[in-house]
């Protein structure tokens, strides 16, 4: 697998972001995956890329970071992007 393009938190600000912007469709995904119930391992892997058998700590904390700022997009960031 390659070098993930996913930092290890999601931004954490009230604004949107160049990295909100890039990563809008994987946000997408992982409520998607919420919605279906996914386990977080299956998130953590299949939108975020992570190996979860190499550090899963590391992929859960990145996996709630995403998901957060996923909610927060979801309940009015995409506004913003959709005034754009």
């Amino acid at each position: 697998m390659g070098v993930s393009s996913f930092h290890p938190t999601a931004p954490d600000c009230p604004e949107l972001t160049d990295y909100d912007r890039a990563h809008a469709g994987a946000y997408l995904r992982l409520l998607d995956a919420e919605a279906a119930d996914a386990t977080w391992e299956a998130m953590a892997q299949g939108v975020l890329g992570q190996d979860i058998g190499v550090d899963p700590a590391a992929a859960h904390i990145m996996l709630a970071s995403h998901l957060q700022r996923a909610h927060w997009l979801r309940d009015g960031g995409f506004f913003r992007l959709l005034r754009e």
